[in-house]
This record gives C-alpha cells, structure tokens and sequence, in this order.
C-alpha cells in the first residue's frame, strides 16, 4: 500500500488535467519507476520519438499525448521497453520495477484493463513459446490438438473480456489480430522446430489444410507493419514458404539454414510477395543481415548482398550491411581480434588485447535484451566453474553511461570482475559485426580468433572450448 498514496495524486493531477482541456484528441501517460536506470523515460510511436520525459524527484513522470494517433506507443526506460495502447482521452498510470521489468508492470487510470490485458497475453506467450518447443517434437494432428486448445483459451478469454468491459473497435481489431498471428506462427514454426532434419519429408507429412490461412495473409498491412507480432509471423512465413520453394530445385535431404540457394529463395520470395516499400525494406534487412552475420564465407555474402541491393530500396540499411560484411571478412578463423577499446567499472580505459593473456571468451550483452542479459551470466558462472582455465570476459554494449549497466550488475549482486562497457559502443559494434547479441567470440592466447560466430547456448558451444584447451 506504499504506494496507494503516490498514484492517486497523479491520478487526481490526471483528472485536473482533463479538466481544464477542450479538446478531445489527447491522452495522458504517466507513473512511477522502481530502482530507475536513468532520470527519463523515452515515448515513441512506430519507432518515431515523440518526447524524452524526465523523472522527478519522487522517479515519477507526467505526459500529454496531443494530437493523438490512436494505437500502440511504446515507453522506454534503461534499454527495455513495453508498448501500450492509448485512445482519446485515456489516462494510463504505470507503475514498474526495472529488476522485473515485464513481470512487475502494471497499468491504473483510465485505459488500464485494456493494457493489463495485452500485458497478461505478452508474459503468457513468453510462457508458452517454451510449451510450443516442446509439443512440436509430436505428430502433425497431435500437434495441432494442442496449438488447437491454446488458440480456444485465448479466444474465451478475450470474450469474457469484451463481456465485462466492453472496449473499443480498435481494442478487439488489435487483440484478435494478436491471437490470430501467434496461432499462424505457431503453425510456421512446426517444420523447423520439430526434430527432423529432412524438412521436406516433415512439410510432405502435414494435413493438405494446415496452411489454409495463408489466403488471407496481407503482406502489406500498412496498419500491422509496426506491430512485433505481424513481423514475427512474416518472417516465420517467408522462412516457410521459401523452404517449400528451396525443396522444389533443391535435392538436400538435411536442412541446412545457411544454405546460399535457401536464404536467396527467401530474398525472391520477398520481392515477389510484398510490394509495400517499407514492410519490403525491413522484410530484406532481416534475412540479409541475419544470414550475412552468422557466416564466413564471403564469396557467398557478396551473392546474398548483391540480390539484396537490387531489391532494396532502403540507403541507409545497404550502407549498413556492406559495412558489416567488410568487418566480417577481418574476423575470419586465425586473424588477430581487431583493436578496440573497453572501460571497467572504475572507469579505466584498456585495449582488448591487454586483457588476453590466456585462452578467452569474449561475450556481450545490452540492458536491451534483459532475459538474455540473466541467462548469459547465469550461463557463464557454470562455465567459469567446468572451464577454470579459460578466461571469460563480459562487455555491455550499450550507448549509454557506464553507471547504467554498473547499476543493473550491482542490483543482480554480480561481480565487476572482468566486466567492461565499450568505449565507443557505435564503432565497436560494427567492427566487430556485433549482431545479434548472442554472439560470442572465441580467442586463443596469442589474440587469434579461434571463431566469430559462437553461442553460449548452442550444443556445440563447449566442444569448441575443449577443442581450444586441447590444441
């Protein structure tokens, strides 16, 4: 009840707010942050920054929305971030701890059961994307029994909740849409998660309707196009369809998901099936970068990269990706790590290569990704513990102060020990072509790459540790 008190003075701010407005296009946001990472919350819309809103002294904040564009809008705090829905004349309170960002959100005011109920669905579908690992291993009827019944619950929850509250159009568009989507990924994901390495046989095995849905699919939905659950679902499509694409000039009977013919199946299929600029663009940026980023060889990068250059339109992303692929080439297996500088947490300044004296792991992480910030310390320490001649280094890549990612270590009570931020996170990250966050280097004691490209978490990840301790 500490904080019955706080909320309802902004509340009562709110209402005096609203009352003195003659206008009804508007909304309000505001809250209170527990254990704050900086002093501002940032608000934007489709990836467009409205305002930077600082905290008060209380780590309290308040904001009017004017000219509101109704939909989602997303609040950002210390590298996480949660969407929230805002229609005219809400007042949505917020009230987070950032040691349980997700977990501890709840919303108040006006718009606050529409909210509370998208929150509910995001840390169920959490929950149960380990569930759907699990359950594809079965057949495909089986399977579909399953996703069957989760599909129905979500369903009968969002009727008991259009019963009692009786939202807004824009509510039930979006919700609906939400439970559609996942329920379509679920179905796209089943050939690549389920055991068996000979796809082709897998999708040859589903009942002739499984994919029945994807008449209706709208790859240009102007209105989704910045919503994370469409994206999701597009690139579990794309990745489908291409594999059904890649099997009909293709004799692999073992998947290989860097094959060159698979991912440039993926490019065509884009440009053939999205014609919206902007939903291509971003569609294309995805599958190169994710394939240019995870392979070595650069005669085949330069392929993927030349079909994604004629298709995109997007100067920016081009630029981008060439500049990536040209890192990629000096980290190859048996060169030395490329300069670059980090800072510890009593802010002295070392080059990298003064800190590998021995046999090292060099992994990252950004206060951006908080679930994978957790698992890779947790994962480290077991490492630490099975391999204690191998040295493991830890390095934040945020752009941001380095008091800020001191604090979320102190507040996890992990050790500063061999834990650094990058000096100039921008260039570091491209040189070392730090995408996506996962990706762990592998370094012998003489500053060679032993490889670019591991992860904590894959099968392989400590046969190639032994490897390097035997050699």
């Amino acid at each position: 009840m500490k904080w019955l008190v706080p909320l309802t003075f902004i509340t009562l701010s709110f209402l005096s707010c609203k009352n003195d407005s003659k206008e009804e296009n508007y909304a309000y946001v505001g809250g209170e942050i527990i254990n704050p990472m900086t002093n501002f919350v940032v608000l934007t819309k489709d990836k467009v920054i409205i305002d930077t809103v600082k905290l008060d002294s209380k780590n309290r904040f308040l904001y009017k929305v004017n000219n509101l564009n109704p939909g989602f809008y997303t609040f950002r705090h210390g590298g996480e971030f949660q969407n929230m829905l805002l229609e005219p004349k809400d007042s949505l309170l917020l009230r987070l701890n950032t040691l349980e960002f997700d977990e501890s959100l709840v919303f108040s005011g006006i718009g606050n059961k529409k909210n509370n109920y998208f929150i509910d669905c995001f840390l169920d579908h959490e929950k149960q994307e380990k569930y759907i690992f699990k359950i594809c291993q079965l057949k495909p009827e089986n399977y579909l029994k399953h996703i069957d019944s989760l599909n129905e619950i979500k369903i009968n929850k969002l009727e008991k909740f259009n019963k009692k509250y009786k939202p807004t159009e824009l509510f039930n568009k979006i919700a609906k849409a939400n439970i559609n989507f996942d329920y379509y990924t679920n179905k796209e994901v089943y050939p690549f998660i389920h055991y068996g390495r000979n796809k082709k046989a897998i999708l040859e095995s589903l009942p002739e309707d499984f994919y029945d849905y994807r008449k209706n699919i709208d790859y240009n939905d102007t209105f989704f196009s910045k919503y994370q659950n469409y994206n999701v679902f597009l690139r579990k499509n794309i990745s489908n369809i291409s594999l059904n694409i890649h099997y009909s000039h293709s004799d692999d009977k073992n998947f290989k998901r860097k094959s060159l013919c698979y991912n440039l199946d993926k490019l065509n299929l884009i440009d053939s099936l999205v014609t919206n600029t902007s939903i291509k663009d971003d569609l294309l940026y995805y599958f190169t970068m994710d394939y240019v980023s995870k392979n070595q060889d650069i005669e085949d990068n330069k392929v993927v990269l030349n079909s994604y250059l004629a298709k995109s339109k997007d100067d920016k992303g081009k630029e981008v990706i060439e500049r990536i692929i040209a890192s990629i080439d000096r980290l190859k297996t048996g060169k030395k790590l490329p300069d670059f500088n980090v800072l510890d947490y009593g802010e002295n300044n070392y080059n990298v290569a003064s800190l590998i004296n021995n046999n090292t792991v060099i992994s990252f992480w950004s206060q951006s990704y908080y679930k994978h910030f957790k698992d890779s310390h947790k994962r480290i320490k077991e490492l630490q513990k099975k391999y204690p001649e191998i040295n493991f280094v830890r390095i934040n890549t945020d752009n941001l102060s380095a008091t800020r990612s001191k604090k979320l270590l102190k507040n996890h009570n992990y050790s500063f020990k061999n834990e650094y931020t990058l000096e100039n996170p921008l260039s570091a990250k491209e040189t070392l072509a730090i995408y996506p966050v996962t990706k762990t280097f592998i370094v012998d004691k003489n500053n060679n790459i032993v490889s670019s490209n591991s992860n904590l978490f894959s099968l392989r990840f400590e046969k190639e540790l032994l490897g390097l301790i035997n050699k």
